[in-house]
């Protein structure tokens, strides 16, 4: 062959075929030319009316050209829309759903055929395209980013056959929004158009103190280093793992934190509402808030393959969030959106994100599961941000944030009486406010705390931290079959809920079940890695009540390291000093307990103690009385 008979060029390459054409053409061969057919003659029709050229079309294969990206792609979407609205004129079992790939790249023309990578690449992504879909190339992605008015779904690195590197892969909307979208390119306005709208921002800027949003591209970031599982603190799970770090706040009022925690920790709740994955808690991840970490050191500490990271920018009625998943083990970005939203759409971001994350960790969910991991909300955008900014309060676990915690909790009941999540976070509230001692009448708050979270179940009988909460002032109110069962419930809601554990673990305790506590104590440390002091000194405690006094005082000695000046945390180590023999380091840490808390005393810590047995309630005070309690 002549060198001159074909040259080489760079090219806009379409390719297209039919899911599921074999069994079609296997149930009806007559059936399926025909429709084949008539497809072939739109979509051709579609590809030329974009300046593009079909090269080849064997079979269901469909192969067209274009010099333009642009061009490509909007020929790719009013392709499927025109085959959709034919697809309805035909018996479902019929149908003929097309899968796009768009691919730019170096090409070997040969007369009017063209062959190569580049050609190659464009069929590989097509096969990763869902019926009806498309997913074009990094290179073309590159090519259109700015052009066209489209969101793009950032699907991450591929390895496929006969390509040596990995492909970037990024999947186009489509559907009549994305069609209208697209019929018309992007052009730049005319030089004194841009400086009249360059004047006009700039005086609105001044006068009128309009937010600008600036310009960020969806993460494409390269890979990052790769997490060890030999190096991890606890062995992976047998099912898809993952932290969500905390959102950065990219607002630039420092007020709006609640919102990008608030965000964050519904997406966790998502999550954590499907069975099939395991998900680390709150209190682990955001002890990485602020902080530059590394997605390989989090995904090491906490024992985990996958890692969300995101930041949210909150302006008035408008929101941006930018969110990326990165699987820590092989060090790729399975997937990362942008989201330019109004504010009211924050419930439907969020489902979306949990949904994507879902789908680029390949977990398949029945219909019951997909309801489940539905972020809830309300009708009421006003009641939903009080009860975010409720929420962060509570968790400042002081008087004053406590009591503005319950305020806002209120106010949100008031514009929304059917909003269960409210009644939760008002309960949640009523309890710290007894902790952190701001309550005027213990018992009163705790009251007042069961009547919230019973209305929040009422609502949402699904919400398993409310039953969680609900078990363990049943406990605290000596009701234990109640306590036990409540903490069930909540556990079987929501298998990845730390709290959950931790709350079946104190019930049972109550109930004098102090061996069937451990292994919840366990779970929880596992979902919460960097636990709170309460879950190290439970577990402790309860190891050395059944005799393991020597895991017992571990436990108890991790306590009392993370959190030294923890009254309870001294006590607990006191308790299974004693118990366990060690008489002098008992006195030792009675000493802190009263340094801690001076008038601490036999009497008056005995009317908390609700265990239903009396030999537990003995064995207790005994411990404390033998360390020189009086």
């Amino acid at each position: 062959m002549a060198t001159e008979d074909f040259k080489r060029k760079l090219t806009a390459i379409l390719s297209a075929d039919v899911k599921g054409y074999s069994r079609l053409m296997g149930e009806d061969e007559e059936a399926t030319v025909r429709t084949i057919t008539a497809h072939r003659k739109v979509i051709t029709s579609v590809i030329e009316k974009y300046r593009g050229r079909v090269v080849d079309s064997p079979g269901d294969n469909i192969l067209a050209e274009f010099v333009s990206v642009v061009d490509a792609v909007q020929s790719g979407v009013e392709i499927q829309e025109v085959i959709r609205a034919k697809n309805a004129e035909l018996p479902e079992e019929r149908r003929m759903e097309f899968r796009i790939g768009i691919n730019l790249g170096d090409v070997i023309q040969e007369g009017e055929r063209i062959y190569g990578d580049g050609v190659n690449i464009a069929a590989r992504v097509e096969g990763l395209a869902d019926p009806g879909g498309i997913c074009i190339s990094g290179s073309a992605y590159e090519q259109i980013e700015n052009k066209l008015a489209l969101g793009y779904d950032y699907m991450g690195e591929h390895t496929v056959k006969n390509i040596v590197k990995p492909i970037r892969v990024y999947k186009v909307p489509t559907g009549p929004e994305t069609l209208e979208k697209v019929t018309e390119e992007k052009r730049p306005a005319p030089g004194w158009q841009k400086a009249a709208v360059a004047v006009v921002i700039a005086l609105l800027v001044v006068v009128g103190g309009v937010a600008i949003w600036k310009s960020s591209r969806p993460p494409t970031a390269p890979p990052v280093e790769t997490a060890s599982v030999e190096k991890m603190a606890y062995p992976l799970p047998d099912k898809p793992s993952i932290a969500v770090l905390p959102f950065n706040n990219l607002s630039e009022d420092p007020e709006q934190e609640y919102f990008s925690d608030g965000l964050t920790e519904e997406i966790i709740s998502a999550l954590s509402g499907v069975p099939k994955l395991f998900v680390i808690a709150r209190n682990s991840t955001f002890t990485y808030k602020g902080k530059p970490v590394k997605v390989q050191q989090v995904a090491e500490d906490l024992g985990v393959r996958y890692v969300l990271e995101g930041s949210v920018r909150k302006s008035e009625d408008k929101i941006r969030v930018t969110a990326q998943l990165v699987d820590a083990l092989n060090g790729r970005h399975l997937w990362a959106k942008r989201y330019d939203r109004n504010l009211s759409d924050i419930f439907a971001v969020q489902d979306e994100i949990t949904k994507n994350i879902i789908t680029a960790m390949q977990v398949k969910l029945t219909e019951g599961e997909q309801v489940q991991a539905a972020a809830r909300g309300t009708n009421n955008l006003e009641a939903y941000l009080k009860c975010l900014q409720s929420n962060e309060y509570a968790h400042r676990v002081n008087p004053e944030s406590v009591a503005l915690a319950i305020q806002l909790a209120e106010e949100a009941i008031a514009l929304d009486p059917e909003y269960a999540w409210a009644y939760y976070n008002l309960g949640k509230a009523h309890v710290v406010a007894v902790w952190v001692r701001a309550s005027k009448s213990p018992k009163e708050s705790l009251g007042k705390a069961m009547e919230s979270l019973k209305k929040a179940i009422a609502l949402d009988s699904n919400l398993a931290e409310a039953h969680g909460r609900l078990g363990f002032l049943y406990a605290m109110t000596r009701q234990y079959d109640k306590a036990v069962a409540e903490a069930e419930k909540a556990v079987a809601l929501n298998p990845n809920s730390a709290m959950a554990h931790v709350m079946l673990g104190k019930t049972l305790v109550f109930d004098g079940r102090w061996g069937e506590s451990i292994p919840e104590y366990k779970k929880a440390i596992r979902l919460n890695p960097i636990p709170p002091n309460m879950y190290l000194y439970s577990l402790g405690l309860s190891y050395c009540w059944t005799g393991q006094h020597e895991e017992g005082i571990a436990w108890c000695e991790k306590s009392v390291r993370q959190e030294p000046n923890s009254l309870f945390a001294r006590l607990m180590m006191t308790v299974v000093y004693s118990l366990s023999g060690r008489d002098e380091q008992a006195r030792a840490e009675l000493a802190e307990v009263l340094r801690i808390q001076p008038k601490f005393s036999l009497k008056g810590f005995k009317k908390k103690l609700t265990y239903k047995r009396q030999e537990d309630r003995e064995k207790f005070l005994g411990a404390l009385r033998k360390a020189g309690l009086t």
